[in-house]
């Protein structure tokens, strides 16, 4: 069982967008938030290039992307709360005898504060985040390196997402997807999910129903 953290689990999006808002600022660069929050979901390696277009590994990508991580850590990380249901889908989840592996763009150094924010850090030890893959999502190397670490055929495996780039990564990947729309994304931009759900408590609500359900019923 594959999940996506930041949107799906804890409520971080917004913050994620302002984080790089105030990072730009900060060097000179006026980037509105209107314009990086539909980007989220993306790493730096997408969304530098596309905001201000330059590299995420040039000499100020990798300025802008070390502030942006040091602000969000310091600034928004602590006051993020989870999604409601967060921490009982993944009790679910494991209950039922699937183990939770975490597949984010986030970087290793920001993934435990966000597991302890949404918290579920006690319940999820398997992860693939930015820094086990070339390409963060849409492309399909985050996906690809959960499925590594799983240990179980793409076709097996269930996927949690609340962006597009998660749905895009995960069927280029060959994983089922089900979205919640607690990103903030709406149904159509989801499309592609084999099923869509406002966020964990209403998966909970109907999981007997669900692709999750069917699947350990």
């Amino acid at each position: 069982m594959i999940f996506d953290i930041d949107g799906t689990l804890v409520d971080s999006n917004d913050a994620h967008a302002q984080s790089w808002v105030d990072t730009f600022a900060g060097l000179g660069y006026d980037v509105p938030f209107s314009v990086v929050r539909p980007l989220i979901g993306m790493g730096g390696d997408k969304l530098l290039p596309k905001t201000i277009g330059i590299r995420h590994d040039s000499k100020e990508g990798k300025k802008l992307t070390k502030r942006r991580s040091e602000t969000f850590r310091k600034k928004y990380l602590p006051n993020l709360r989870p999604l409601d249901g967060a921490r009982e889908l993944v009790i679910r989840v494991r209950s039922e005898g699937l183990k939770p592996v975490i597949a984010t763009s986030a970087k290793d150094e920001e993934l435990q504060g966000l597991l302890k924010a949404a918290e579920v850090a006690d319940l999820i030890e398997e992860k693939a985040t930015a820094s086990d893959a070339k390409r963060s999502k849409p492309d399909p190397d985050i996906v690809e390196a959960a499925i590594e670490e799983a240990g179980i055929e793409a076709k097996e495996l269930i996927m949690i997402g609340d962006t597009p780039y998660d749905v895009e990564a995960a069927l280029r990947a060959g994983v089922r997807i089900i979205g919640f729309r607690s990103g903030g994304w709406k149904d159509e931009d989801l499309a592609g999910a084999v099923e869509i759900y406002d966020g964990p408590a209403h998966l909970l609500a109907h999981y007997e129903s669900s692709l999750l359900g069917r699947k350990t019923g």
